[in-house]
Order: structure tokens, then C-alpha cells, then sequence
């Protein structure tokens, strides 16, 4: 089926009952019907639309802005509350259908802002969206109701319609004993479209699987060390963290601030490179964003290129995930695909990751508790520091019981202290110049690749972080760009392929992973509507 044709999955549905009707026949045995014909069957005409499909319906006069809000809107009520509940979505904008309609008479009237004019975004629930809540999940902050981040603000500029805000892992996950990925107070576990006992993974959670799921066109996620990378991967979908100053912090609960970066997750490369242009940009409110070396505003959608591979040289990290049953066989057909394209594919040694793992908690605890702090005081909240929220759960027994991490992090020393700067050094080094840019280097590669992760695990309390092999943890503590491309399925579970650069190098990875996504083609949706739900008193 052809990913700009919505309606055409219904046509071999209705000619097989009008052949059976008029021949008075019984119909043959059923054909195998694919998650987005089910989905056509059932109305739901927007499954698998990317974003140049939907604004050639816009502007066909097929569909407007309103009408594509309302489906998603509808789709969302739908998986809460029959079939498989998702909880995905923590809450939805009571503006949306303002704003749709305001997009739609901008249209009437001859205005155009751009590719996302009239788009839905749904937004992880660390970015700041008046009127929603942002709560990072936590029920401390569930009527905390900021004004817009810098991001949201670029969002709407470009006529974006904010769709609502994604569940995620409460806390971005800081807790100890950990809670199951996915989980908050707010919205209850986040569960896998492709296997609704397997895990979401990390911060993001809520926000990968409602692109997965097909309950918004495009999302923005954040978080530290895989939390934006890993959901994207076990959901098959295509996520980009770029690198930290791209995107601008300002109106974002970020945990840390050398390794967080908003950044964007779709269905299709194309689409991620569609919303980074949107909301790249200097802003003086985030210090990091000075760094961004040339142009602030850089159109990403020029670097997609079918050919974006030809004279590429990849290493291919030796990574553990690399030799597990079926990721192999997956990373294989990945590689012959990128040398089939054009670029030279190497074996290159894995990053170790703990080179630097004992430093990065280090910076990490520091950095909660001093950005958590900054966060809250600047925008006013009920809430003011990291003891603060400690001393609410104290009067709240239905809060998390992992709160361990978190008292740690109130006890970490200013971001002036001289074991933290000494961490921070030390890790960037160790992951960065001495990591990734010195395998670059070495190598003379263009790009590094391996398995983002492993196939979802299966998801319970306490259940440990996903693998994740060294590239993703090294770009992570380095502040450098990742982006995880679809590569496959393992026994029905997605499975992605994480290209990193050194700093800013962007460009060239939409460019690598589009030519590799169009190649492959690797995107299965998931079926979401066929599973059974979870067993009886899951959480």
C-alpha cells in the first residue's frame, strides 16, 4: 500500500463482499488484513500518514486541519478506554480544536506557515504546553500548568496544533528501586503496542508509542541516557536526539543538563527532519544553544537524499546486542543495505561505557537536583526544589516507593563543586574526544552504528533499564546527536538502528538514515487492535 494513498486499503475489503454479494457465493477464506487496513475498515483513515501526506490532503481540500485533529482525538479516547488500553496520552489540549480550526481559516485566507501548518504534535510531559499540566509524570505537579516552552512556542509559529502530553516514566526514571518503564503516578504504565507485556522503555515512553500506535502525527520526546532513544527503537519508530544546544531547554523539565535535548519522534526520517528544523534555534534563556556553531535555523529536509548514502564511511560497533539470536541476523541485512547504497562498512571496536558510568550518576545527581531547582523557581511552581517534592511524598503514601535516587540527588553539591565540574570533564572526555570522535578519526567514518537496543523486554516492577549497547551511552554522556532508525523485528518485536556523530553532525546523519530508511523500508505497524489485553491485576 502506498503511504499517500489513505484510502485505498479499503478497496480489497469492498470488493471481496461485492464479488460474494453478486455471485451469491460464500466468500473465500479471509485474506491476512494488515494493521493499517484494519485500521481503514474502522474509519480511522490517517494510519501510517506521514506529513507531506497529510498536507497534500490539506491542500486537496480532503481533509482540513480540524478533521485530522478530531481522528487522532478520537483514537485516543478510543485506546483508553476499550481493546488494549495503551496510556499512552496523559491528557489531551482542550484548545486543540481552536487551534485546528484557526490553522484551517489561516489556510482559507491563503497563509501557509510551513510543512507542520495544521500538524497535531503530542508532547512528552516535561515540556511546558499552556493549559496542560507538566508533571514529568509526578502527581506532586499535576496542576502545575506553565506557560509555553521556547520550543512549543517555535511549534506553534510554524503552525503546529498541540495535540496533549505523553505519559512517561515518572521523575525521568530516576527512581531506586525502579518502577516498571513507563510508569507514572499520573496515567498508570505506558504499554507496547507491539507486545502490551513487553516493555515502553524510558522517559519517552507515552510519546513513542502514540506515534507507533498512530495516535498523533509526530511527537516530541526528551530525556537522558536512552530516554528518548530507546522508547523510539522498541516502538518502531524513528527518534533523533540531537546534539545538547540544538534545541533550546527554556520551559522543559530537564534531569540533566549536559546530556538532555528535546528532540523529535515520527514515523518516517522525513518527518523527524520536518519538525527539527521547526524547533532548532538559539534562545538566549538556554546558555547551551550559544554553542551552535554557523546558522541557528538549518532546513533539514535538504539533506534527504535516496543517495545520502554513496561515499559514506559507517563503522559498525562491535557491540554485545550484535551478537544476540535474531539482532544479529537483522544488523547483517543492515549492513549489506548500507554498503548496497554506497558507503564502505567497517568493524570497529565497541565504546565502554564504563569508562564513565560512575562519573555520569555523578553528574547526574548534581544536575537534577540543581536544574529541578532552577526549573521550578523559574516558572513558578508549587513546588520549589528537589526537597521540597521529597517532603510531599512524605505526606502522600500513594506516591512512588523508589524515592532513594532522588534523596541522593538532594544531597549532590552546587554545579560550582569541584567533584562535580571534575565528573562532568571526565565523562564528556572519556565518551567524546576520547570516545566517538576518536573512532571518527581514527577511522576516517563519516558515522558510528550498532542496534540501538535489544527487543523489548518483558515488563514487570523493578524491571532493569533495556541493554543498550555503547555508542548510545557515549553520545549520551558526550552531548552528541543520535538518531534510531527502524532496521526490523525481532519475533514480532521492533528493533532499531542508532547512526551517532560527533557534535552537530545532524545533517549528515538524516542524510545516512533516510537513504538506509528508504532502502529498507523496515517500518511494520504495530496490531494493536488484535492483541489480548494484559492478565488480570497487571498494573
Amino acid at each position: 500500500m502506498s503511504r499517500t494513498d489513505c484510502f485505498r486499503p479499503l478497496l480489497p475489503l469492498l470488493t471481496v463482499a461485492l464479488a460474494a454479494s453478486l455471485l451469491g457465493c460464500a466468500p473465500a477464506p479471509p485474506v491476512p488484513v494488515t494493521p493499517v487496513e484494519a485500521d481503514a475498515a474502522a474509519g480511522f483513515l490517517l494510519a501510517e500518514a506521514d506529513i507531506p501526506t497529510l498536507q497534500a490532503h490539506m491542500a486537496r481540500g480532503e481533509l482540513d486541519s480540524a478533521a485530522i485533529t478530531a481522528q487522532y482525538l478520537q483514537r485516543i479516547a478510543a485506546s483508553n478506554r476499550s481493546g488494549p488500553q495503551l496510556r499512552a496520552v496523559l491528557e489531551t489540549n482542550p484548545a486543540a480544536q481552536h487551534e485546528a480550526a484557526t490553522r484551517d481559516e489561516e489556510r482559507r485566507q491563503g497563509i501557509s506557515r510551513g510543512p507542520l501548518h495544521g500538524i497535531p504534535v503530542l508532547l512528552n510531559d516535561t515540556i511546558a504546553a499552556a493549559p496542560l499540566a507538566t508533571s514529568a509524570g509526578a502527581l506532586p505537579l499535576q496542576d502545575f500548568r506553565p506557560d509555553d516552552a521556547y520550543l512549543v512556542k517555535r511549534l506553534r509559529h510554524a503552525g503546529a496544533v498541540v495535540l496533549g502530553k505523553g505519559n512517561m516514566s515518572e521523575w525521568d526514571g530516576h527512581q531506586d528501586p525502579p518502577a516498571a518503564p513507563g510508569w507514572s503516578a499520573r496515567g498508570g504504565q505506558t504499554r507496547n503496542p507491539y507486545g502490551l507485556r513487553h516493555s515502553p522503555c524510558g522517559t519517552s515512553s507515552g510519546a513513542a508509542v502514540a506515534v507507533a500506535a498512530n495516535l498523533t502525527s509526530v511527537a516530541i520526546g526528551t530525556g537522558s541516557h536512552g530516554g528518548l532513544l530507546c522508547p523510539a527503537a522498541v516502538n518502531g519508530i524513528v527518534g533523533l536526539k540531537p546534539t545538547v544546544g540544538l534545541v533550546s531547554r527554556d520551559g522543559v523539565l530537564a534531569a540533566s543538563y549536559s546530556q538532555d535535548s528535546p528532540g523529535p519522534m515520527a514515523r518516517t526520517v522525513s518527518d523527524v527532519a520536518i519538525v527539527l528544523t521547526a524547533i532548532a534555534g538559539r534562545d538566549d534563556a538556554d546558555p547551551a544553544t550559544a554553542a551552535m556553531p554557523g546558522r541557528a535555523v538549518y532546513d533539514y529536509t535538504a539533506r534527504l537524499r535516496d543517495d545520502g548514502l554513496r561515499n559514506a564511511r559507517i563503522g559498525v560497533l562491535d557491540s554485545p546486542l550484535a551478537a544476540e539470536p535474531g539482532v544479529e541476523v537483522l544488523l547483517r541485512h543492515a549492513v549489506a543495505e548500507l554498503r548496497g547504497g554506497g558507503a564502505t562498512v567497517i568493524r570497529v571496536p565497541d565504546l565502554d561505557s564504563s569508562a564513565w558510568a560512575e562519573d555520569e550518576q555523578t553528574v547526574l545527581r548534581h544536575e537534577v537536583n540543581a536544574g529541578l531547582a532552577r526549573y521550578l523557581g523559574t516558572a513558578q511552581a508549587p513546588l520549589r526544589s528537589l526537597d521540597e517534592v521529597l517532603a510531599w511524598y512524605q505526606h502522600h503514601p500513594d506516591g512512588p516507593d523508589g524515592l532513594r535516587w532522588l534523596a541522593l540527588a538532594a544531597q549532590a553539591g552546587p554545579l560550582g563543586s569541584a567533584e562535580y565540574l571534575a565528573a562532568r570533564s571526565r565523562a564528556r572526555r572519556m565518551a567524546g574526544e576520547q570516545g566517538i570522535d576518536a573512532l571518527l578519526k581514527a577511522h576516517k567514518l563519516d558515522a558510528l552504528v550498532a542496534p540501538t537496543a535489544g527487543p523489548a523486554q518483558l515488563l514487570q516492577e523493578g524491571t532493569a533499564a533495556q541493554d543498550m549497547q555503547g555508542s548510545l551511552a557515549a553520545a549520551t554522556a558526550a552531548g552528541y546527536p543520535a538518531l534510531t532508525v527502524p532496521m526490523g523485528q525481532v519475533d514480532g518485536l521492533p528493533v532499531g538502528l542508532l547512526f551517532t556523530g560527533t557534535a552537530w553532525s545532524e545533517p549528515r546523519l538524516v542524510e545516512l538514515g533516510y537513504a538506509f530508511e528508504q532502502r529498507t523500508l523496515a517500518r511494520r505497524p504495530p496490531r494493536t487492535l488484535h492483541q489480548r489485553p494484559p492478565a488480570p491485576g497487571a498494573r
